[in-house]
């Protein structure tokens, strides 16, 4: 083989690898380095968050954690979630998408997927809070299990150790509750919520996968 066409052979290699890699949207990034809360943004009362045996531990007065870190910027349209989440008994917690950084409050931007398996609140874990509610617990206190959020364009799946528990599509004009304008589909970034002293929640394993717009 002559050094021309190994050259062109090399150089198509490349190209492709460089192409998969560009098209790699099967890819999961990590959004938690399992160690520290950096690239990541607490408002309110920054005491509630703290990181335990490589999980983010919720508990304390209500905050709100924002993913703030380099990942698409921050500012996620389709893609899927993924995390590990274990509740302690009588807790109360949520993961917000297509949301923004607000210094305090409940975030009125995007939507909340609850995480509750025994709170007073009878929404239960995997529910779009105030939106398509879930009423029977698909998850137990005191055992890890995965919560997965899939959002492509007007639909939000949401999966609980892969049983799906919400299939919702936004219609194109959506009611919401008094205070619930803001809990429409655009983009945004995840949070992660601190509900109040009496809830400990813990998170790890937390990633993201991007899908095409």
């Amino acid at each position: 083989m002559n050094n021309l066409l190994m050259l062109l052979l090399t150089a198509g290699l490349l190209a492709g690898c460089a192409t998969s890699k560009k098209q790699g949207s099967d890819e999961w990034i990590s959004l938690f380095d399992g160690k520290t809360l950096n690239g990541w943004r607490v408002s309110e009362n920054p005491e509630t968050f703290k990181v335990e045996d490589g999980a983010i531990v919720a508990n304390g007065p209500r905050a709100h954690l924002f993913y703030d870190g380099v990942v698409a910027n921050h500012d996620f349209k389709s893609f899927e979630f993924k995390a590990q989440v274990m509740t302690l008994p009588g807790s109360n917690a949520g993961i917000y998408f297509h949301t923004e950084y607000q210094d305090e409050g409940w975030p009125s931007k995007g939507y909340e997927v609850q995480v509750n398996n025994s709170h007073t609140d009878w929404r239960r874990t995997g529910g779009l809070y105030a939106v398509d509610d879930v009423r029977e617990a698909p998850a137990k206190d005191n055992e890890w299990f995965t919560q997965h959020i899939i959002v492509n364009g007007k639909n939000v799946r949401v999966m609980i150790d892969g049983k799906k528990v919400v299939d919702y599509t936004e219609p194109d004009n959506p009611e919401r509750p008094e205070g619930m304008k803001g809990r429409l589909l655009s983009s945004g970034t995840i949070a992660l919520q601190g509900h109040d002293p009496g809830s400990t929640v813990y998170f790890k394993d937390i990633m993201v996968r991007l899908l095409p717009d």
